[in-house]
């Protein structure tokens, strides 16, 4: 996939600023690209879905307690 983004961004590039970027192999920007993404941090689609899963659940539990708390609160009053 980086190799991929690399080739369109060159590709880009090229048609934008084609004197400086005669000198820019796609090697070189893939590394840089490859470093950039890294230092964001990204995560992959499946933590992201994992972790979508988990918070789905913990808000089900959460509706769940607030509705059981509602209901003794009534019984109290």
């Amino acid at each position: 996939m980086l190799k991929q983004l690399a080739g369109t961004l060159l590709k880009e590039l090229q048609t934008v600023l084609p004197t400086s970027t005669q000198d820019l192999p796609e090697k070189e920007l893939r590394a840089v690209l490859g470093r950039a993404l890294n230092a964001m941090e990204l995560v992959s689609r499946d933590e992201f879905d994992a972790q979508q899963a988990v918070l789905l659940r913990t808000r089900e539990k959460l509706e769940h307690l607030e509705v059981q708390m509602k209901a003794l609160e009534e019984t109290l009053k």
